[in-house]
C-alpha cells in the first residue's frame, strides 16, 4: 500500500514543472500557486533560433495551511518564438522506464534524456502524521501516442522506493501566440492521500543530427527593429484540480538581442 501511495505521489510531484514564471503567485480560493523559472541565455538572436535551455521551480499550497486539492490535469502553452526539435535524436519508451530506478533508468536511456530536476511531496494517511516523500526526476524523448512527446521518469527512495512514468503530449498549434503545448492528465490512481509541495526541473539538450549542431530547445528574441530588448509572454499555464479548481496564468519575460 505504501509502494502504491508513494507512487502516486510522485504523480502529483511532477505537475509543478509548469512553473516557469519569475516569482510568480497565483491564486483562486484557498488554492496558491506559486513559481519561479529561468531561459538561458537571456541574450537570443534577433531572426533566428539559438539553443536554449529552461530551468523551473514551483510550488503548490494553500491560503490556510490545509492540503491542496489533487491536481487532475495540467497544461503548459509556449510562445511561439521557442521551438522543439528531436529529429535524429533518440527515444525512449514507457515500458522500458516502468518500476526502475534513476540510475536503471539513465543505463537504459540516457541517449534519450533531455531533462532532470528533483520533487518534493507529502503523503496524508488517515490518523498520522504527514510523511515526507522526495526523489528524483528524469525528463527523456520519446513517442505518445505515435507523435512527439516526452517522459517523466519520477523515482522517490523515502518513504519506500517507487517509480512511475508520466507521458506529456506535445502539440503544434496553426495559430496564436503560443506554438507548442505541453499536456497531460493526471491518472486516478493519485487518489487523495498525497500532494506536491515542490519541484525543480531543468530541459535542454544539445546533439548532433546530419553532421550539424542541433538542440532540443531553442529560441529567439522577437524585439522590433531598433530595440535591444523586449517584453513577450513566455508561456501560459492552466493548472486544473480535483475540487473544480482552475488556475491560468500568462508568464512574462524579458529578452535581449544579441
Amino acid at each position: 500500500m505504501r509502494r502504491f501511495v508513494t507512487a502516486a505521489i510522485l504523480t502529483i510531484a511532477l505537475l509543478g514543472v509548469a512553473a516557469v514564471a519569475q516569482g510568480e503567485v497565483k491564486q483562486r480560493d484557498n488554492v496558491r500557486v506559486s513559481y519561479d523559472g529561468r531561459l538561458l541565455p537571456h541574450d537570443l538572436p534577433r531572426e533566428r533560433l539559438a539553443p536554449v535551455t529552461v530551468s523551473l521551480d514551483g510550488s503548490i499550497g494553500t491560503v490556510d495551511g490545509s492540503r491542496p486539492p489533487q491536481l487532475r490535469e495540467i497544461a503548459v502553452a509556449m510562445n511561439r518564438a521557442g521551438k522543439i526539435f528531436s529529429k535524429g535524436l533518440p527515444t525512449c519508451t514507457a515500458s522500458t522506464l516502468q518500476q526502475t530506478s534513476s540510475e536503471a533508468a539513465l543505463s537504459l536511456c540516457r541517449s534519450a534524456l533531455v531533462g532532470h530536476g528533483t520533487f518534493g511531496a507529502r503523503v496524508d494517511f488517515p490518523n498520522a502524521p504527514l510523511i515526507p516523500a522526495n526523489g528524483k526526476v528524469l525528463v527523456f524523448n520519446s513517442r505518445v501516442d505515435g507523435k512527439q512527446g516526452m517522459l517523466l521518469h519520477l523515482y522517490g527512495s523515502s518513504p519506500v522506493r517507487a517509480a512511475f512514468v508520466l507521458p506529456f503530449k506535445v502539440e503544434h498549434p496553426s495559430k496564436g501566440k503560443f506554438g507548442t503545448v505541453f499536456s497531460t492528465k493526471i491518472p486516478t490512481l493519485a487518489s487523495d492521500l498525497g500532494y506536491v509541495t515542490e519541484i525543480n526541473l531543468t530541459i535542454g539538450r544539445r546533439y548532433r543530427y546530419a553532421g550539424k549542431p542541433r538542440a532540443f530547445l531553442s529560441a529567439s528574441c522577437a524585439a522590433p527593429a531598433g530595440f535591444a530588448r523586449a517584453i513577450y509572454e513566455l508561456a501560459k499555464i492552466t493548472f486544473a484540480f480535483s475540487d473544480g479548481t482552475s488556475i491560468p496564468g500568462p508568464l512574462t519575460r524579458v529578452c535581449g538581442v544579441r
